[in-house]
């Protein structure tokens, strides 16, 4: 087990947010070493470095909470797409199943815990980016605690403007009544302000951290979460300048795939920004994280709860000889690489490998799974981006060339069966790029949104209920609209 103790406190009131932290020598990620729960007066706190610092690591431990990573990100993010579905037993949460059908409505749970955790997110993200500025404290520690703020709060707005489109624009913490019930604005708006941040922040942060603050937002997630927002607004010279940067900083893919996601290589050479989580001994409230628990093999000691399981299509979709099947998906009645017999019999036949945590490192009185980190952005994914930019702006070189050192991974251990792209089509190469974003990113909450920016959407989840002119955005929660009073606006369809 690692040595990392991991206990962030936050408040998510506007005028106060108070976390306390200590340093446990020799640990990594220290930025998350807290004590037990402690609580300042506000008029005491954004005083002093130490209250910069807690207030940012508040920022770090709210996206690992139940509303960032566990039912509502499914909903929201994955069971749209043909690569999920609910999972788990047949009556277990039956309200999942009305995003993978589209039959959900504004009313829905999952909805408003989303659009909750994000702007619980941003609100403490702009608690630090309103109050850090008038703490005297070191000028450089001060930009980078500035910057990783911008970063969290970019993320949020990017995974709200693509599940609901327009959504209100909160940069400051409100100072009046009247600063609380903020209209929509418009997405060209939102990702304008997204963009100014990520831009910002790569301009200060580091391109690495020493072991005690391994996880932190570096320049490279910066570059490749801004090259990430450019593709989705099809800016493809930005795509490519800003994965070409990326490119040029270090980062190499783990030679085995299915290895990337285990607790061994966390935070790797591969990862570019993962959300941070560990087991803290005798503080199970700490050791928060549900992601690997409500997605793990169900039924078995260590497992979980079996939701967001892989799709038949999914397994269907891999090429032969591409290893990325078995690194993505547990199929029962088979032996995880890690030893764990998955029963022949159960409520679902795979299950999603890339959120699995051995079962004999489960720890009695803790999530299943608790010590996973979530991987956000990979290498693969940057060089994936490249090549579908390098590809649109017309070098096909260098897009075949990105594509393949993805490629020559998958075909690991298998002879070389996987065959090289060599196509210099420009419409060929473009479907092999997203058959590619399919095959190596299924599972990380990426598909859904990625073939409703590709504009396939209607062909692709059509059979599944998707209708264009709707279900491009999801439903603004009904709770939202109504406190208030009408100022936000639903949805055309809802």
């Amino acid at each position: 087990m690692r040595n990392i103790k991991n206990n962030i406190y936050k408040a998510t009131s506007i005028s106060m947010l108070i976390a306390a932290t200590i340093v446990a020598p020799g640990c990594k990620k220290a930025f998350l070493d807290v004590p037990q729960q402690a609580q300042t007066p506000v008029s005491q706190f954004w005083q002093t470095a130490d209250d910069a610092n807690k207030a940012v690591n508040a920022a770090y431990a709210n996206l690992r909470t139940w509303n960032n990573i566990a039912f509502a990100p499914i909903a929201v993010e994955s069971l749209g797409s043909d690569d999920a579905e609910k999972g788990s037993s047949t009556n277990d949460a039956t309200y999942l199943n009305l995003y993978d059908n589209f039959t959900v409505t504004s009313t829905d749970g999952q909805l408003q815990s989303f659009w909750e955790g994000q702007y619980q997110s941003i609100n403490l993200a702009n608690q630090v980016l309103d109050n850090v500025p008038n703490i005297n404290m070191d000028a450089n520690l001060k930009a980078r605690y500035l910057s990783e703020a911008k970063f969290i709060r970019a993320y949020c707005y990017f995974r709200l403007v693509r599940a609901f489109g327009d959504v209100p624009l909160r940069l400051t913490i409100p100072k009046s009544d009247a600063d609380y019930n903020l209209a929509r604005s418009p997405k060209a708006q939102v990702w304008a302000a997204i963009e100014k941040d990520l831009t910002e922040a790569a301009v200060v942060l580091p391109q690495s951290y020493t072991a005690d603050d391994l996880g932190r937002v570096t320049k490279g997630a910066a570059l490749a979460l801004h090259a990430k927002v450019a593709m989705y607004q099809q800016k493809w010279a930005d795509v490519l300048n800003y994965t070409n940067q990326v490119m040029g900083m270090g980062y190499s893919l783990i030679p085995n795939f299915e290895k990337e996601f285990r607790l061994e290589n966390e935070n790797s050479s591969e990862s570019v920004f993962e959300i941070q989580a560990a087991i803290v001994p005798g503080n199970a409230a700490a050791s928060n994280s549900q992601y690997s628990q409500v997605q793990g093999v169900r039924g078995v000691t260590g497992g979980g709860w079996g939701f967001n399981v892989p799709t038949q299509n999914l397994a269907d979709s891999f090429e032969p000889g591409d290893t990325r099947r078995f690194g993505t998906i547990i199929f029962r009645g088979t032996t995880t690489a890690e030893g764990d017999a998955i029963a022949a019999t159960g409520d679902n036949p795979m299950y999603n490998y890339k959120s699995y945590v051995p079962f004999s490192l489960f720890v009695s009185g803790f999530n299943e799974g608790a010590q996973q980190n979530l991987r956000v952005l990979r290498y693969s994914d940057v060089l994936l981006m490249n090549a579908e930019a390098a590809n649109e702006q017309g070098n096909t070189t260098q897009a075949l060339s990105s594509l393949e050192t993805v490629r020559a991974r998958a075909r690991q251990g298998n002879n070389a069966v996987l065959p090289r792209v060599t196509t210099t089509d420009k419409a060929e190469l473009r479907n092999a790029i997203w058959r590619e974003r399919r095959s190596e990113l299924a599972m990380e909450y990426d598909r859904y949104f990625d073939v409703i920016r590709q504009g396939r959407a209607a062909q692709v989840f059509g059979p599944k209920g998707w209708k264009a002119n709707k279900n491009e955005v999801w439903p603004v929660p009904q709770n939202e609209i109504d406190k208030s009073n009408g100022v936000l606006t639903q949805n055309i369809g809802y």
